[in-house]
């Protein structure tokens, strides 16, 4: 595996390359990212990871500056997972001048759900995978499903710049009491990592109650929100969406997912459950 600091480096490295699949993420790495690989290379060869930890896409207070950076173990784990190439630029190198030139979601995507949250989150998610697919001129890029909003806006990136690439998704990791893999839960203190798992039995709850008939979205996702907040946690949302649109759903939705973003302490976590109406979640 060949570790790759600068653009140059990367496209020498794939010149003539036409089944190039790309996993891009921020690094510190767990065995969610590593599926994330193993799908990849399912689809397309060489499988180029990219880690670069993106302050277009951070806020202000939020954990750019503490956000773990471990190049060396993730490196370890991407060789033995099969991965042919990492890039691994600094922030000179992705951003040589300032980025003035930026990726605009609409805004009543990038400023509905975790948006209305982290203001300009989603352009500078859509600005860095733009260029990294400009980049690497993947054929497929495979990315996590537990933050359904950025893959969402990812896919419409992709749609609406008519850019040859599949996206694939990967279902979301989860510890064996259901918590959905995060980079962030290293910021979980004992008491917290065990109190964590509540989002997501949260989530659940809803699925299995729109399952069983219920129609009264916005009760279940008050109901869950109290809860969560009568247990300590910050909530951000609780949301039912279209999971083809993610507006609200409607009597056409085939498939919906609830989505929440709650803070237990200073770590903000997310999940989503999808489900297609009458079928188990």
């Amino acid at each position: 595996m060949q570790v790759l600091p600068t653009a140059t480096e990367l496209r020498a490295a794939l010149a003539g390359q036409t089944g190039t699949a790309l996993v891009a993420t921020m690094g510190n790495l767990h065995a969610g990212h590593v599926s994330l690989v193993e799908l990849a290379k399912q689809h397309g060869q060489p499988v180029v990871a990219s880690i670069f930890v993106n302050p277009l896409q951070f806020g202000a207070g939020e954990d750019f500056e503490r956000y773990p950076r471990t190049l060396e173990a993730d490196c370890e784990k991407l060789a033995a997972a099969g991965c042919a190439f990492v890039f691994a630029p600094d922030v000179a190198e992705m951003y040589p001048v300032p980025q003035t030139f930026t990726v605009q979601p609409p805004e009543a995507l990038a400023n509905d759900l975790c948006g209305a949250f982290r203001p300009g989150h989603f352009s500078g998610v859509a600005t860095v995978v733009l260029k990294l697919f400009n980049l690497v001129q993947p054929r497929v890029a495979v990315f996590g499903s537990k933050d359904f909003q950025q893959l969402f806006v990812i896919r419409e990136l992709v749609r609406q710049f008519n850019l040859p690439i599949e996206i694939l998704a990967s279902d979301t990791l989860r510890e064996a009491d259901g918590l959905a893999m995060s980079s962030r839960n290293a910021y979980l203190g004992a008491s917290e990592r065990i109190q964590a798992t509540a989002l997501q039995h949260e989530l659940a709850a809803i699925a299995a109650a729109v399952q069983a008939g219920e129609r009264d979205f916005a009760a279940l996702t008050a109901t869950a929100a109290r809860r969560l907040k009568m247990a300590g946690w910050r909530v951000d949302y609780v949301a039912l969406r279209d999971a083809a649109t993610l507006q609200a759903p409607s009597a056409d939705s085939a498939r919906l997912v609830v989505l929440a973003a709650a803070w237990l302490g200073k770590t903000r976590l997310i999940d989503n459950i999808e489900m297609a109406l009458g079928n188990p979640p």
